[in-house]
């Protein structure tokens, strides 16, 4: 990036940029983590499809919670920020003391969960009916939260925990915006022939107002399943970065960095399925949001 801006905080994904004395620029980069590492190899495209989808999403919310979007043009940014290249890919964001735990919604028996199923017949300690099997939908979606690390996992913990965190009023607050966003996105994915198995969302504090922040039902966030070869019994082929895990499943890589670098069939078809999702759900061309975002090819 030729931004020359102070950098406020780099994720994993993402660069964090002082946009003034309110507000932040926040650029989704085209890299790729798995299993808490970032890849060698970038994903053409991904960033615009997580600012794209995010777009999306926080407009299709903004009934349920205020966001911290500002504008997603560039040409509207602060001056040394109408850039070309962040176009399509970054937001002009309001600052937010940001809540310090994951707030993850599941409605099916997937990832970790399904794992603390088998061994324990719970989810975060929250005790399901037994039978279930991998992939099952869950009589009701349920709040799950995690603790955000600055390194290293994520840990899954109960309300009870967050509560301990966070404060018992502020959890509970939580958890009812958690389930009724992801019910939301749920239904809206549904009807475009998408399960949302799983997501993620992150909260902070603007103003005194508890906003949604960050990224929304991405596929870097989310588990996007398609319905129409949804089997359960068995992991779902999807649209989000399951494919990438698959392949470093399946290599020698012990899961520590550094990371191999991912082969071109493996790189174009996760593109593809980045871009597939935006279409799906959005129903606008990917190029459509492309030129209305004024990217140059």
């Amino acid at each position: 990036m030729s931004v020359t801006a102070e950098l406020h905080a780099r994720g994993k994904v993402r660069d964090i940029y002082e946009g003034g004395p309110d507000s932040l620029v926040m650029v989704a980069s085209d890299r790729i983590s798995a299993f808490d590492v970032v890849l060698p190899t970038p994903i053409p495209d991904k960033g615009r499809v997580l600012t794209g989808l995010s777009s999306f999403w926080f407009e299709q919310t903004r009934d349920l919670v205020s966001s911290h979007v500002l504008t997603a043009d560039y040409r509207e940014f602060p001056e040394g920020f109408q850039e070309p290249e962040l176009a399509g890919r970054a937001m002009l964001v309001k600052r937010a003391e940001v809540v310090p735990i994951e707030c993850v919604a599941r409605g099916y028996l997937s990832g970790s969960g399904w794992k603390e199923y088998e061994a324990r017949g719970t989810v975060c300690g929250i005790s399901l009916p037994g039978g279930l099997t991998e992939s099952d939908r869950l009589p009701e979606p349920i709040f799950t939260p995690s603790t955000k690390a600055t390194e290293g996992h994520d840990e899954n913990i109960t309300i009870e925990q967050a509560a301990e965190l966070v404060g018992e009023g502020l959890a509970r607050k939580l958890e009812e915006l958690t389930l009724s966003i992801y019910e939301r996105g749920a239904e809206i994915a549904r009807e475009r022939g998408i399960i949302l198995a799983d997501t993620k969302f992150e909260f902070g504090f603007s103003d005194g107002e508890l906003i949604l922040i960050d990224e929304v039902m991405t596929p870097d966030s989310s588990r996007f399943w398609p319905a129409d070869e949804y089997e359960p019994g068995h992991g779902q082929p999807s649209f989000d970065k399951q494919f990438v895990r698959d392949w470093l499943d399946a290599s020698d890589w012990n899961k520590e960095p550094p990371a191999p670098e991912l082969p071109e069939e493996v790189v174009k078809g996760t593109s593809s399925r980045y871009c597939e999702a935006y279409v799906r759900i959005t129903q606008e061309a990917f190029e459509m949001y492309l030129q209305r975002m004024g990217v140059e090819r």
